[in-house]
């Protein structure tokens, strides 16, 4: 059976994107859902950059598991194309995607904008991962809808 993708952008693709990401797959294991892969891209993103350290620290507090090797990607309209859902972290971001069907954010699925963490303190990062932690249950019962095997 083909995966689903879940594709969750932000702007560089490098702090609120990757958290999602990593926060997701974890959510999915944790919960047994199959069938989805879970992926992240940048509307300005410049392709290679890491995940910002403050990223990788609170994933690591909160015990989420994610890749050392992580690299940053330029959204393309092969991967909103080829995704089951985009999921952005602004509308601003959902409205410079809006000719998409398959495009969504936070906001428009638990009410809650992700405002970048980018350049702040830990403490800002810890914050940005609760909230995503926290629409993830939405998340999922919209955008993984179980699959017939």
């Amino acid at each position: 059976m083909k995966h689903r993708t879940i594709l969750f952008v932000c702007t560089g693709n490098t702090c609120r994107s990757p958290m999602a990401e990593a926060a997701m797959r974890a959510e999915l294991k944790k919960k047994k859902v199959r069938w989805y892969r879970v992926q992240s891209a940048g509307l300005r993103a410049e392709n290679g950059h890491t995940m910002s350290a403050n990223s990788m620290q609170a994933l690591s507090e909160a015990k989420i598991p994610f890749a050392l090797d992580f690299c940053s990607k330029q959204l393309t309209q092969e991967m909103i194309e080829g995704a089951y859902m985009v999921v952005c972290m602004t509308e601003a971001q959902r409205a410079a995607l809006k000719n998409y069907t398959n495009v969504t954010s936070l906001y428009a699925l638990c009410g809650k904008e992700i405002p970048d963490p980018f350049g702040q303190g830990i403490d800002v990062y810890r914050v940005t991962l609760r909230i995503i932690r926290e629409c993830l249950p939405r998340v999922i019962d919209v955008c993984c809808p179980p699959i017939e095997e």
